[in-house]
C-alpha cells in the first residue's frame, strides 16, 4: 500500500529518509492511548453526523479488534508507515476495509499525537503518586521504629549535632510529599485535551471537542489550536518533577551507600537489594542505591534535551517535536524502576542503633549545648563560643571527649560550670532540648509523623480516586 499521504508526491520516500524520520520504533508505546483517543473521536464523528453512525460502529469494532491483536502481540509495525498513528490506521483498513479511512476525518496527526501523550502521561503521573506514597509509608514506619535512635547530624559531612534517626528520615518524607504535590498539581495541565485543533487551525467539520473531552475524562480543552498542537510544557513539567524526585532519591542513595559502609556501619541493606563481587567474596555492594544515584543524570539529560529542542521552534508543529517522546519514555521507565525498588529496600533495611549511639558518644556534636548552657548562666554567646572552642581543642589534644572531662577541667575554662553540665551533654538531653516546631526533639518528631500520615492519607485518597477513573 502506498503512503496514506502520498497523493501529492511523485517519488517514493528514500529508504534512509524513512528510517531516519520514522518514530514507530519508540512511539509504538502509545498504541493503546492512540486507539483510546480514536474510539472517542469516531464516536463523536458519528454523534455529530459527520460520518454515518453505522460507519462509526464499524470503525469502533475494527479498533477493538486491532487493540486485541496488539495486546496479544500479533502485530508487526512497519517503519514504512512511519508512526503509531499510520500503522494503526493501516491495520484498521486491513481489518474493515476502506471505511477505516474515515477515522481520520476532522483531525491531524499533530493533534492526535499530542492527545496520545496527554493520555499516556496522565496515567503515569497517577502511578508515580502512588509509588511515592508507598515510599513515604516505608520511611514513616522506619521513623516510628527509631524514635529513640540517635544519630550524628551532619553539615559539610562533618558531625554537627545529634538528632533522632526518625527526624532524619522524616526530612525525606517531606521532600517526597512536595514531589507528590507537584505531580498532583501538574495533573490539571496534563488533563487538557488538544484533539480537535487539527494540524494547527482547527477543522471545517462541525466537531464537538467537549464531547470528546468528556469521553476521555479530560477536564478541559485547549483554548487555542496553535497552542494545542505545539504545547509540550506538560512534558517538560513532568521531566522537571521527575528530575527532582530522582535528585531526592539520589541524596538518600548517597547516605545509604555511606551508612552501609564498614566505616559507618549505621545500616545494613537487605541481601535482596545488594550484589556481590566477581573476585572479592566478602563484598556486599549497595548496587541499587548506586544505580539510582547514577541514573539521575539521564533524567536530568532528558529534561535539558527537550528544553533545547523547543527553545527556538516557531508555531505550530515542527518535526523537531518528534524528539519529545524517547526522553519521556526513558524517564518514565527510569523513575518506575527506582521507585518500585526503593520502598521495599527501605522496608527491609536494618538499623544499627548501637553503632549510631557509639558514633554520637565519640564526637563533639554536643558542643553547641555547652555554649547554650553558659549563655543560660549569663555569659554572652560570642564569649561562650570561644570558651567551648578552647575546651574542644583541649579534648582533641588529650584524646578525650567532652563527657570524659572532670568538673575541675571544665571549671579551668569557666567557673560557671556545675555538676549539671553532665546532664546537658547527654545525647538524649541534646536532642530533646530542641523542642521547637520542626526540631529533632521526640515530641516534635512524633507530631511530624502524625502530620505526615495525615498528608499522605490525602495523597493516597487522590491516587485512589484518579486510579478508579483510569
Amino acid at each position: 500500500m502506498s503512503k496514506l499521504w502520498g497523493g501529492r508526491f511523485t517519488k517514493n520516500t528514500d529508504q534512509l529518509v524513512e528510517e531516519y524520520t520514522a518514530s514507530i520504533l519508540f512511539d509504538k508505546e502509545l498504541a493503546e492511548e492512540d486507539i483510546q483517543g480514536s474510539l472517542a473521536h469516531v464516536t463523536m464523528l458519528g454523534k455529530c453526523g459527520i460520518i454515518p453512525e453505522e460507519d462509526a460502529e464499524t470503525i469502533r469494532d475494527g479498533l477493538h479488534r486491532v487493540l486485541g491483536k496488539i495486546r496479544r502481540g500479533e502485530v508487526e509495525y512497519a517503519v514504512s508507515d512511519e508512526d503509531i498513528h499510520m500503522n494503526i490506521e493501516k491495520l484498521l483498513i486491513e481489518e474493515i476495509g476502506p471505511v477505516g479511512g474515515k477515522l481520520h476525518t476532522g483531525r491531524s496527526r499533530n493533534d492526535q499525537v499530542a492527545t496520545d501523550m496527554h493520555l499516556y502521561l496522565r496515567k503515569r503521573v497517577v502511578e508515580f503518586v502512588g509509588l511515592l506514597h508507598r515510599l513515604q509509608t516505608a520511611l514513616i514506619e522506619q521513623a516510628k521504629a527509631n524514635l529513640d535512635t540517635i544519630i550524628p547530624g551532619y553539615t559539610h559531612l562533618q558531625r554537627a549535632q545529634p538528632i533522632l534517626l526518625a527526624h532524619h528520615l522524616m526530612a525525606y518524607v517531606s521532600m517526597f510529599q512536595r514531589d507528590a504535590e507537584r505531580l498532583m498539581d501538574s495533573y490539571k495541565r496534563i488533563n487538557t485535551l488538544p484533539l480537535g485543533a487539527g494540524a494547527l487551525a482547527g477543522t471545517t467539520f462541525p466537531i464537538d471537542r467537549h464531547f470528546v473531552a468528556q469521553q476521555l475524562g479530560f477536564d478541559r480543552v485547549y483554548e487555542n489550536s496553535l497552542d494545542a498542537v505545539s504545547d509540550r510544557d506538560f512534558i517538560i513539567e513532568f521531566l522537571a518533577d521527575a528530575s527532582m524526585i530522582m535528585m531526592h532519591l539520589s541524596r538518600l542513595c548517597e547516605e545509604l551507600v555511606l551508612w552501609s559502609s564498614t566505616e559507618f556501619r549505621f545500616v545494613e541493606l537487605d541481601d535482596a537489594f545488594c550484589t556481590g563481587s566477581s573476585i572479592m567474596p566478602q563484598k556486599k555492594n549497595p548496587d541499587v542505591a548506586e544505580l539510582v544515584r547514577g541514573k539521575t543524570g539521564r533524567v536530568y539529560g532528558n529534561l535539558v534535551g527537550l528544553l533545547t529542542v523547543l527553545k527556538a521552534l516557531p508555531l505550530a508543529y515542527n518535526k523537531d517535536m518528534q524528539e519529545d517522546k524517547e526522553g519521556m519514555f526513558d524517564t518514565v521507565r527510569t523513575l518506575q524502576g527506582a521507585l518500585r525498588l526503593f520502598a521495599p529496600m527501605i522496608e527491609t533495611m536494618k538499623v544499627n542503633g548501637e553503632r549510631m549511639r557509639e558514633a554520637v558518644n565519640q564526637d563533639f556534636s554536643n558542643a553547641t549545648d555547652i555554649a547554650d548552657y553558659l549563655v543560660g548562666k549569663g555569659l554572652p554567646f560570642r564569649q561562650a563560643h570561644e570558651v567551648i572552642g578552647k575546651i574542644v581543642l583541649h579534648c582533641i589534644q588529650n584524646g578525650v571527649f567532652l563527657l570524659d572531662l572532670k568538673l575541675e577541667e571544665f571549671q579551668q575554662f569557666s567557673k560557671l560550670f556545675g555538676d549539671d553540665i553532665y546532664h546537658v551533654l547527654q545525647p538524649e538531653t541534646v536532642v530533646n532540648a530542641r523542642n521547637v516546631y520542626g526540631g529533632t526533639a521526640r515530641p516534635q518528631v512524633e507530631g511530624a509523623i502524625q502530620r505526615a500520615e495525615a498528608a499522605t492519607a490525602q495523597t493516597l485518597a487522590w491516587f485512589e480516586e484518579l486510579s478508579a477513573k483510569a
